[in-house]
């Protein structure tokens, strides 16, 4: 069984992990003036990224004790996003105390696959 998760990390820690999920999305956080294959952000390894993944327990539970994912709160729980979370996620207008049903639905306007979603 799989169960989705968002999580904040960079681009090479996504990229060591990938092979584990069933399924992700991500958004690049920074900007930059190089253009890589996602657009006006450089695809480099320190890359920081949102990233919704979907894999199984054991996924979810190695990427825990992987200090460079920091899982965000599940998106139907009331519990604000940290205060790192929500100063990465700012340029998309996530404010303090948003929790991270706000987060996606403010990356969503961006990123559409990042939205919640109950199947």
């Amino acid at each position: 069984m799989t169960g989705k998760r968002y999580y904040l990390t960079t681009l090479g820690a996504w990229h060591r992990h990938a092979g584990r999920f069933a399924n992700s999305h991500w958004l690049a956080l920074a900007t930059t003036a190089a253009t890589g294959a996602h657009g006006n952000v450089a695809d480099d390894d320190t890359t920081p990224i949102l990233v919704l993944i979907e894999a199984d327990e054991g996924a979810h539970l190695a990427l825990e004790d992987e200090a460079s994912f920091e899982a965000l709160p599940h998106p139907l729980t009331q519990k604000p996003i940290s205060a790192a979370a929500q100063a990465a996620l700012a340029a998309h207008g996530v404010t303090s105390g948003a929790t991270t049903f706000d987060a996606a639905e403010a990356v969503a306007r961006v990123h559409p696959l990042l939205r919640h979603r109950v199947f």
